[in-house]
């Protein structure tokens, strides 16, 4: 097993961020830290406290690598699904039906999109590749921060961007580079932590991250977004999505727990202004755009997978969306917002 070279001139140790070397399927670092590859993938995760389980599954089982027969080569207990998913896509996998869907990415499909998707659990017959919002590229690198099975990784690098992912799930991101062989994208992945990126100083052009920050900690929010102030280069942009305390959808979900404070993976809401005090202290000068209105994760490259309610609440988004150019303090009271920084650190 192998990193890719172009890959490995990137990656640092994410305890100390000192250059790694890779010897006997595993990566170095001249500290003497040491991280295992998997199928050509770093497992790049310090052994401290995780932000969710299974990114400590995947450390350990990273790290085990048992060569049994009758291995479970996907890493099903690295994925974020419920247990009664993960029997029915263990049942899947056992039958070994030539399915034209990655079986992982069918079953992750609503934890990753959101519960809209819930529908075509176990039952997805395309990718759902959403439309990025930048503008085509020529090679320029992207980090998708959170990538899990690699939709917005395949979106930039449809549009010209030598795309990175890296997310914390094992299972997810074997899932991203099987998905990326099956549709011929030049995209790399690796298994790490927001709070500690294990890629170089001044390293990419874009960062971007959907629905992934929001389930942090305020405090591992600050840690993670002045992680993309160190990786970003100057002058490069960072598109990270957000909810916002003001959307309807939003008061509904905080309203449902009583407006009481998030506890372990739920959702945060943050204010407008709380968050460009927050990019602008990490990363840069910084705006707005709207992403989406009555919910999260809603994406109108999409519409023709939802059932007729959902299109129609789709529709609507995108009309607001579309307004909010004209009138910027729709973005206010938009559930879903994009927070656009310039590097200038």
């Amino acid at each position: 097993m192998s990193v890719d070279p172009s890959l490995l001139k990137l990656l640092v140790c994410p305890r100390h961020k000192k250059p790694l070397s890779e010897a006997r399927s595993s990566l170095f670092c001249e500290a003497g830290h040491q991280y295992p590859v998997v199928n050509d993938v770093p497992v790049l995760l310090d052994d401290g406290p995780q932000t969710i389980l299974f990114a400590e599954r995947s450390r350990m089982q990273a790290e085990q690598r048992p060569v049994d027969v009758g291995r479970d080569s996907y890493y099903l207990d690295t994925i974020g699904i419920s247990e009664n998913e993960r029997a029915e896509l263990k049942s899947r996998l056992v039958s070994k039906s030539d399915e034209r869907i990655d079986p992982v990415v069918s079953f992750l499909i609503a934890a990753t999109n959101g519960i809209a998707y819930k529908h075509l659990i176990g039952k997805l017959n395309e990718y759902p590749l959403p439309e990025l919002r930048l503008p085509p590229a020529n090679g320029q690198m992207l980090l998708d921060l959170g990538c899990n099975w690699g939709r917005w990784s395949f979106a930039a690098a449809r549009l010209g961007y030598r795309a990175i992912g890296v997310d914390p799930s094992l299972g997810a991101v074997l899932a991203a580079k099987r998905v990326a062989a099956q549709l011929g994208l030049d995209a790399k992945f690796v298994v790490g932590d927001a709070r500690f990126l294990p890629f170089q100083r001044h390293s990419m052009d874009v960062v971007f991250s959907y629905s992934v920050l929001q389930h942090f900690s305020k405090g591992d929010a600050s840690t993670a977004i002045k992680e993309v102030g160190r990786v970003l280069q100057a002058n490069g942009k960072s598109v990270i999505q957000m909810p916002t305390v003001l959307g309807v959808r939003c008061l509904y979900h905080q309203a449902r727990r009583c407006f009481r404070k998030a506890r372990n993976f739920e959702v945060r809401y943050w204010t407008i202004p709380a968050l460009r005090r927050l990019f602008m202290e990490h990363v840069g000068r910084t705006a707005f755009s709207v992403d989406c209105f009555f919910g999260i994760g809603l994406q109108a490259a999409d519409i023709r997978l939802m059932p007729l309610s959902l299109r129609t609440v789709i529709r609507a988004s995108e009309l607001l969306r579309k307004t909010s150019r004209k009138v910027p303090p729709l973005c206010y009271v938009a559930d879903s917002v994009y927070v656009e920084s310039i590097g200038t650190r």
